[in-house]
């Protein structure tokens, strides 16, 4: 376990952390943390190490792109005094490419989404996990499937630049769309529903066990 007694995680993300989480600050009993799976990293952590008493922190906002991640970052993750963040965008970076193709401002090109992804480690002392985004599609070469994996990817080299762990979101869901239509995941394709939560959970605390 790479965590340490009485460290405070706060997860950075759009909709896909957010799950509907307390607002102003997602913490504290019952479904503050939200429905997702940070909800169910804080019960793993609880119920597999019950004397660390880590502190989990839901800050994700849905509809949030990595250019609207940075501009709150400093009140919203920084100001909470993490010793850990964990950071999953990039979704809505690529979704409104598609979704509003008549406003391109919406989106967030590639060149801006890693300069974003840096900035946010730049404002960041503590430790962060990366996440990737992804897209619960089996064709590669579907355009938004094709278009996240190339935001997937700028992800993971520029963890990898700065030795940041990175979990690769996509390829954790590459087992179960072997067997289900990415529909019983996730309808849309990008929210998770709770199977998808738990894949994603049990993603990051493979990672926190190292």
């Amino acid at each position: 376990m790479i965590l340490k007694a009485n460290e405070k995680i706060v997860f950075a993300g759009d909709s896909v952390t957010d799950d509907g989480r307390a607002r102003p600050v997602g913490e504290g009993l019952w479904n503050s943390l939200g429905n997702g799976f940070v909800h169910m990293v804080d019960a793993m952590l609880t119920v597999d190490f019950p004397d660390l008493l880590i502190r989990c922190v839901n800050m994700g906002i849905g509809g949030n792109t990595s250019s609207d991640l940075l501009a709150r970052w400093d009140a919203d993750v920084t100001a909470l005094s993490p010793d850990w963040v964990v950071l999953c965008i990039g979704f809505n970076d690529v979704w409104r490419q598609f979704d509003s193709p008549a406003q391109p401002d919406f989106g967030v090109s590639p060149e801006r989404y890693r300069s974003n992804l840096n900035a946010m480690a730049d404002k960041t002392n503590a430790k962060m996990i990366w996440m990737t985004p992804y897209y619960l599609e089996t064709n590669r070469d579907d355009p938004m499937r094709k278009r996240m994996d190339e935001y997937g990817k700028i992800c993971k080299e520029e963890a990898a630049k700065r030795n940041i762990p990175c979990i690769d979101l996509q390829a954790a869901f590459a087992e179960i769309l072997k067997h289900r239509y990415p529909a019983y995941v996730s309808w849309d394709r990008v929210h998770p529903g709770w199977t998808g939560s738990l894949i994603i959970a049990r993603a990051l605390m493979e990672e926190l066990k190292k």
